[in-house]
């Protein structure tokens, strides 16, 4: 699979988990399945249109160069590299993940407490590290172009899905 498709399929993922948490804790019924899967369809929603920002930013460079192919080449190195510390974050994200819902649940509880909440908080920086990881393996300036609007593009996600659909006390 190529770096821009497990690029765009990471930032779905994640498009949908902000969508989760754009509303979770904002109902107190138990069983609340649905309004979970449709907070999640929402956020996947958001972020299919914000990720239509960096395909756009990367389309615009390899329309104005005058050398399309050195630019792409530079894009795909800077894919990789951007993908690489996405892809640790993400496998400790699914490993707390794993533990919530597998272990007992004062166990899986801890995980979530000790694993997912200070993970989101360091989504921030896991973008920074992955435009830094574009810039080192040899993408450039276009590569950490297209990586700001990318992470940009996702970090917005959770918010516009909160101010669009929960922001008011349901």
């Amino acid at each position: 699979m190529r770096p821009a498709a497990l690029l765009a399929l990471l930032g779905l993922v994640d498009a949908a988990f902000s969508g989760f948490r754009a509303y979770a804790g904002r109902d107190a019924r138990i069983r609340k399945q649905r309004a979970n899967a449709r907070a999640a369809l929402r956020g996947l929603a958001v972020g299919a249109v914000a990720l239509l920002a960096p395909v756009l930013a990367a389309s615009c460079l390899l329309l104005a160069t005058p050398d399309p192919a050195r630019t792409y080449a530079a894009l795909t190195a800077g894919a990789i590299g951007y993908l690489l510390p996405l892809a640790g974050y993400a496998v400790v994200v699914m490993l707390s993940l794993a533990a919530y819902f597998w272990l007992p649940f004062r166990a899986g509880t801890l995980a979530m407490v000790v694993g997912l909440g200070p993970l989101t908080l360091l989504r921030p920086l896991a973008v920074a590290a992955a435009c830094t990881g574009a810039v080192l393996n040899g993408g450039g300036g276009r590569s950490l172009l297209v990586g700001v609007v990318a992470g940009a593009a996702v970090l917005c996600v959770g918010p516009a899905v909160h101010r669009r659909w929960y922001s008011t006390v349901q």
